[in-house]
C-alpha cells in the first residue's frame, strides 16, 4: 500500500507522541547516595550498607566514599547525600557541641530527639559495636598480671611503661583525665610515639601499654587483650547509620532495612573486617559482601556497581 506524504507525516507524529507519553509516564529509577568518611572502617561500613540495601529494595546506591573530616555530615544537612554511619560521640561533642558523658544512652536519646530538628535527619538502630578509645597490652601480660580492667591497670601501672598518640597523650578526655579517673601512674613519663607505631613498640617490647581504638585490626591478629573501662570513663562512640528524613519519607522501605543490620556487627567482626582490609590487602567491596553473606545470607547483588 502506497502511503502519502501526508500520511507519513501524520504517523510519524502519531509515534512521536506515543514514545513522548511512554517517557512521561515511566517511573523514575529510585536512588540514594551514600557516603562514607576517609578510613577502611567507614569505606567497608558503606559498602556493607550499601549491598543490604541494593539486596533488599529496588533502589540503586550511589557511593561517595572517603570524605574527609566532617564533609559527610556537611553533605547530609545540604541534601547531596542521603546516608552514612556516624559515631554517637562524635555527633554528640563534635556536631552537636555538647560536653562527652558516658551514659550511651542518654547520648544516643539526645541525638535523635536533636537531629530531626536541627538537621532533617534520623539515627536509626545501631550496628552493634562501639569505636571508642582502647587500652591494650599484651596477651601474656594480661594473663600474667591478672588485667582485665583499667582499674586493675591502675595498681599494675607503676611497674609498666606506655605509648601514647600525641593526641591521646595531651587531650583532657585522653590520658589525664584516664590518670586522674583509675590513678594511673606509670614506671615512667609515656613516651609519644606516632600511631603507626604503636603497635609495633607494644609488639616489640618497647612499652607495655598503648592507646587505640576498640575496632583496630591488629587488636585480634596480634592476640592482645583491650582492658575493660569498668567506670566508664570514655564516651560512647557507637556507630550508626543517620538518614535524611525526606528520604525515610520518600523510602519508607529504607527504614525496616537498615533497621536489619541493628546489632548484627559486633567489635570483633570490625576487627577482623578492618584486618581484612589494611593488612591482607582486599578489596572492601569484596569483604563487605562476604561478611552480608556470612551473617544475612545475602548474595551478590544481580547488578553490582562498578
Amino acid at each position: 500500500m502506497k502511503i502519502s506524504k501526508n500520511d507519513f507525516f501524520f504517523y510519524s507524529c502519531w509515534l512521536l507522541c506515543l514514545l513522548a507519553v511512554a517517557g512521561c509516564t515511566s517511573k523514575p529509577e529510585k536512588q540514594v547516595v551514600i557516603c562514607s568518611k576517609d578510613f577502611t572502617e567507614q569505606v567497608i561500613l558503606a559498602e556493607i550498607l550499601a549491598r543490604h540495601i541494593e539486596a533488599k529494595t529496588d533502589i540503586k546506591v550511589e557511593r561517595e566514599l572517603n570524605l574527609g573530616g566532617s564533609l559527610c555530615h556537611q553533605s547530609l544537612t545540604a541534601g547531596k547525600i542521603d546516608l552514612y554511619v556516624e559515631y554517637t560521640g562524635t555527633a554528640y561533642a563534635n556536631l552537636l557541641k555538647q560536653k562527652p558523658i558516658s551514659d550511651p544512652k542518654k547520648v544516643l536519646d539526645y541525638l535523635k530527639q536533636e537531629y530531626p530538628k536541627q538537621f532533617k535527619a534520623e539515627w536509626t538502630e545501631p550496628l552493634g559495636f562501639n569505636n571508642s578509645f582502647a587500652i591494650i597490652v599484651r596477651g601474656d601480660d594480661a594473663k600474667k598480671l591478672n588485667l582485665q580492667t583499667l582499674s586493675q591497670l591502675g595498681k599494675a601501672a607503676p611497674n609498666l611503661r606506655a605509648g601514647f598518640g600525641p593526641e591521646f597523650k595531651e587531650r583532657e578526655d585522653g590520658f589525664p583525665g584516664l590518670a586522674k579517673t583509675y590513678g594511673i601512674k606509670f614506671r615512667e613519663e609515656p613516651k609519644e610515639l606516632l600511631l603507626g607505631l604503636l603497635y609495633q613498640a607494644l609488639q616489640q617490647k618497647e612499652v607495655d601499654v598503648i592507646a587505640g581504638n576498640t575496632t583496630d585490626g591488629l587488636i585480634q591478629s596480634l592476640g592482645l587483650v583491650v582492658l575493660k573501662d569498668d567506670k566508664n570513663y570514655f564516651p560512647p562512640y557507637e556507630a550508626v547509620p543517620v538518614v535524611r528524613s525526606q528520604i525515610l519519607d520518600k523510602y519508607p522501605e529504607l527504614r525496616p532495612v537498615l533497621a536489619e543490620l541493628g546489632g548484627k556487627i559486633s567489635e570483633e567482626d570490625m576487627r577482623r573486617l578492618n584486618y581484612q582490609v589494611d593488612k591482607k590487602q582486599q578489596e572492601a567491596r569484596e569483604v563487605a559482601q562476604d561478611f552480608l553473606q556470612q551473617k544475612l545470607g545475602e548474595s551478590e547483588p544481580v547488578s553490582p556497581p562498578k
